[in-house]
């Protein structure tokens, strides 16, 4: 199981560092999808940092189960929260948030079942 929490555990935290880093830098595709959203433009730094520590914290949860555990659950509720987010806005594009929500979940399960 933790073999499957490290492979998973990296990706996602790829996935979360270059969402991160296009989010820090307002890539235009991003930035108008969050206006699309409603979310305001203050919000952006904080939005990346949190992706940023969800990376950080997956690979810090190879070496320490209890931040893997947290950092799962935190990427979990994130992604939740922009499948939410999504459907407030009746903006029905809907797969990168799930997938996300659900490679998450995946990084939760896989952590506490190699603990």
């Amino acid at each position: 199981m933790f073999i499957g929490y490290a492979v998973v555990a990296a990706l996602l935290a790829f996935a979360l560092s270059a969402s991160a880093f296009l989010t820090f830098t307002r890539n235009p595709q991003i930035a108008g999808n969050m206006t699309k959203l409603g979310v305001p433009e203050s919000w952006l730094p904080w939005l990346a940092t949190a992706k940023s520590a969800g990376a950080l914290g997956l690979l810090a949860g190879l070496a320490v189960p209890a931040l893997g555990v947290a950092a799962a659950i935190g990427v979990t509720l994130y992604f939740a929260g922009a499948v939410i987010t999504h459907l407030r806005a009746k903006d029905y594009e809907l797969a990168p948030p799930a997938v996300l929500t659900l490679v998450a979940t995946a990084a939760l399960i896989l952590r506490i079942a190699s603990a």
